[in-house]
């Protein structure tokens, strides 16, 4: 039934009859359509223990009914049915009328009591999954019908009119806004409406970036629009005296089952650690500190792939970030867990290594649940914000031209690829020494490639490491053949780079003279 006529009159001037105090709005009407219906049955209890009129349509409608609550079709209010297979069903002035009018203004009150349009004070909208249905690779079809219309209509509508109209805008506010509504006998605060509204605008505006982006996945349209929702707000930013916050959906790539509050700069450093593992198919293990990899390796087990990682650096691992691309074991658990470390990752854990790994409450251990699926990397830089593809290329045996006399053997290619793998996701200039799946040293982030290479003889032969028969990795191209006879001097005997420079024959011809191997690959990996 529709609300009586006299629910519909012209209240006396400067009243409002759903006012039950200075700052309390009392709430007699409501409209509800969900696509998701979990946890809305105590609202709708509430709400009819209060005596409030509901509307809804097609299965919230029904689902009402099915609760025994008394509830009117949108259809009987508007006098038109839900037409177009769904797509417009309340759509119309009766519902929006009802919705936006201001209930302070005379004129306003005037038209709707004219025109018989009912004052609606809730309004419980979700909108269809268009982003989910986007991720689970939905036909184009099935995706546009997704793009919600109506819904996202009416939660605009009501969070304009957050003055006189609460708006509930997801599922996730369903347990609030009961709290609010119980405690407060069915009416809402100005500050509450307007936090809703709030709210509602996130999500619309949120709903809208996705649609955005789902259309310019070419980029046509020149508009920078990201939307991430969640908010995590972290200990404090890359130093203590900065404010930090990850926003996103953290929980559905990792779990953690153990240690501490993750800090910015722990994620910082678990995104270039998983970033990295992705590049290995076989049995890796990796040890980073401030996003580079200190040691590397891969082998038949973890225990066995962790002890080589670790005796690349055996100083720079403490505090580190580590991470496999297996599964824990006792053995390898109780290997690593003498190391002070801050954070392990791996895809799964056996239940003998928790114990272990877990005797330290501070130990961050995190299960990954899927690998990233981000293409787009963007952060903000002078007033405004820069975006590029995501260096996804991982060179291959069929990217490796040999421009030497001397032709890699197939260790050496494994070697080599081995170290270019490594070398991608390192700070740039940097220099990759690497032997038989096994990082020995790096140069990172120096300003002259002489100097990084330097940098890795160096601390290679700290640890014990020779450097006979050794491959080099550099992360782009020679601008003279002064590494390639550095290198040299130290037994190195093949070299992978882009390889680009006008000069690249230099280093082709000293490596000719002293049988080295060098290819080149053709793709940069600069890492700023």
């Amino acid at each position: 039934m529709i609300p009586p006529a006299e629910s519909l009159s012209k209240p006396a001037p400067g009243t409002d009859p759903n006012r039950t105090g200075m700052s309390l709005k009392k709430i007699r009407t409501a409209l509800i359509s969900v696509f998701y219906k979990d946890n809305l049955e105590p609202i709708i209890r509430l709400l009819a223990e209060h005596g409030v009129a509901i509307y809804s349509t097609g299965g919230t409608q029904r689902f009402i009914e099915d609760l025994g609550v008394s509830v009117t079709a949108v259809e009987d209010l508007t006098s038109y049915p839900s037409i177009f297979g769904g797509r417009v069903k309340t759509l119309h002035p009766k519902v929006f009328g009802g919705i936006l009018y201001r209930r302070e203004l005379e004129d306003d009150e005037d038209q709707a009591a004219e025109f018989e349009i009912p004052s609606i004070d809730l309004v419980i909208v979700d909108l269809y999954p268009f982003e989910e249905t986007v991720a689970s690779g939905a036909s184009e079809e099935d995706i546009i019908e997704k793009i919600d219309i109506g819904g996202i209509s009416l939660i605009r509508a009501a969070a304009k009119n957050y003055r006189d109209v609460l708006i509930v805008s997801s599922r996730d506010q369903y347990e609030q806004v009961g709290s609010i509504l119980s405690e407060k006998g069915c009416a809402t605060e100005l500050s509450d409406r307007r936090l809703f509204a709030a709210r509602a605008f996130d999500i619309s505006s949120n709903y809208d970036s996705a649609i955005f982006n789902y259309f310019n996945e070419d980029a046509q349209v020149e508009s920078f629009k990201q939307s991430l929702r969640r908010k995590k707000t972290l200990r404090y930013g890359e130093n203590p005296h900065q404010q930090g916050a990850f926003y996103g959906d953290l929980e559905s790539v990792l779990e953690q089952l153990n240690g501490k509050e993750m800090s910015y700069n722990n994620l910082v450093d678990i995104d270039a650690a998983v970033s990295l593992m992705e590049e290995f198919e076989e049995t890796a293990f990796a040890i980073l500190k401030h996003t580079n990899a200190c040691g590397v390796a891969t082998a038949s087990t973890v225990k066995e792939a962790y002890q080589k990682a670790f005796a690349a650096d055996t100083v720079s691992a403490f505090g580190g970030v580590l991470i496999t691309n297996a599964k824990v074991d006792k053995e390898a658990a109780e290997e690593m867990h003498s190391l002070f470390f801050e954070i392990l990752i791996a895809p799964e854990f056996d239940s003998e290594a928790l114990e272990v790994l877990g005797q330290k409450k501070n130990r961050i251990l995190l299960r990954q649940k899927q690998p990233l699926n981000t293409k787009k990397q963007f952060k903000s830089l002078l007033n405004g914000v820069i975006e590029q593809d995501r260096d996804l290329k991982t060179d291959e045996l069929t990217d490796l031209k040999t421009v030497t006399k001397r032709e890699p053997g197939e260790e050496d290619r494994a070697a080599l690829l081995f170290a270019s793998k490594v070398c991608k996701h390192t700070k740039s200039n940097t220099i990759v020494l690497a032997r038989d799946g096994q990082l020995l040293a790096s140069g990172v982030g120096q300003t002259s490639r002489v100097d990084a290479l330097k940098q890795a003889i160096l601390k290679a032969k700290e640890f014990g490491f020779s450097l006979e028969g050794a491959v080099m990795a550099s992360d782009a191209f020679f601008p003279f053949p002064d590494c390639v006879e550095i290198a040299s001097k130290e037994g190195i005997k093949a070299v992978i780079q882009p390889g680009g420079s006008i000069k690249d024959q230099d280093s082709i011809d000293f490596c000719d003279k002293h049988d080295m191997a060098m290819v080149f690959t053709g793709v940069r990996h600069f890492k700023h």
